[in-house]
């Protein structure tokens, strides 16, 4: 064989060489090798494979702490989500669909479980006041639509009445021009005619470290009335916060691969899996069991029996605690 020949066959066998290992690699990112899903994943696709373009809910970082009382704008609420932060204490997340109020807040930042617990929705928007630096790449990668004050400048205020950073407020129609209906409430939760049983209570309180919640059942209201770290939860104007129903879900909190400014290290909440949960509604409670299997689900409850467990209609508010 001529040296002519022989170089060009070795030029073929090198490029088939390169195409294999570059097909080797491309499977690699994409195969059982990769990590589980925790939130982070690709956009949630249409049966026709296509991304969802329809209007998504709006989840709003809430602040708090004592000096972020009394919120404003988490009345409006369809539901309104609770979890442990640093040091013990507590933040909420309030999601919006059926109706926007003029102002949220006081806004503030976003943890890595919220990338979890928003799959559930299609596309979400996520308003927030930042987060730690070496989360925002995950937020980026995140099928969400992210929107703090560094990208929509004018839909953000401050209020002299607070101090900073307790201070921080949005108004939703400068990101979201209208409420994008119950259809984008993508929950799993089941509305209707109260199940079967249940025990008569009159309050139920959940305890983080450094923070606790207490629901009341007021009869005249029909609603749980709220309190937090032992003081009535009030909305701005004065009312009461209220809920229709509300779900303490024991789930696995544990610990996330980022730290405050502190060194206090940030809780991760599990919302994918399954357990137990208690839920309160009319006056009663039920012990069920919940079940997400995958982040882009809903979550499900159900009785011992199977049978799915309706809430009471109005807001809802989900406390997560740690599985005893």
């Amino acid at each position: 064989m001529g040296r002519g020949a022989r170089g060009r066959r070795a030029a073929t066998t090198m490029a088939l060489l390169a195409a294999t290992v570059t097909a080797a690699l491309a499977a690699g990112c994409t195969s059982g090798g990769a990590p589980g899903d925790d939130g982070r994943g690709a956009a949630k696709q249409s049966k026709q494979g296509e991304s969802t373009t329809g209007p998504s809910a709006l989840a709003v970082k809430i602040d708090n702490a004592a000096s972020a009382r009394p919120h404003t704008g988490v009345d409006a609420a369809d539901v309104v989500y609770a979890e442990q932060v640093e040091g013990g204490l507590s933040r909420l997340m309030a999601v919006y669909a059926t109706r926007l109020p003029k102002t949220v807040g006081p806004v503030r930042s976003a943890r890595e479980s919220d990338l979890e617990l928003l799959r559930q929705f299609d596309r979400p928007t996520l308003a927030f006041s930042g987060a730690q630096s070496k989360l925002l790449p995950l937020i980026d990668e995140a099928p969400l639509r992210a929107e703090t004050p560094g990208s929509a400048a004018d839909a953000y205020f401050r209020d002299s009445g607070k101090p900073a950073p307790h201070n921080l407020y949005l108004r939703p129609e400068r990101i979201a021009p209208e409420a994008p209906g119950q259809a984008a409430l993508t929950t799993g939760f089941r509305y209707g005619p109260a199940p079967a049983g249940g025990t008569a209570t009159d309050s139920r309180t959940v305890r983080y470290p450094a923070a606790r919640f207490t629901f009341t059942w007021s009869d005249s209201r029909d609603r749980w009335l709220v309190g937090m770290d032992g003081s009535p939860a009030t909305t701005a104007d004065g009312g009461r916060t209220a809920a229709a129903t509300v779900v303490v879900q024991y789930v696995k909190v544990r610990e996330s691969a980022f730290r405050d400014f502190l060194g206090n290290n940030t809780p991760y909440t599990e919302t994918v899996g399954s357990g137990r949960a208690t839920v309160l509604r009319d006056g009663r409670a039920w012990d069920v069991n919940w079940k997400r299997e995958k982040a882009a689900d809903g979550t499900s409850f159900t009785t011992g029996d199977g049978t799915p467990v309706n809430f009471a209609k109005g807001q809802v508010w989900v406390v997560f605690a740690r599985t005893p």
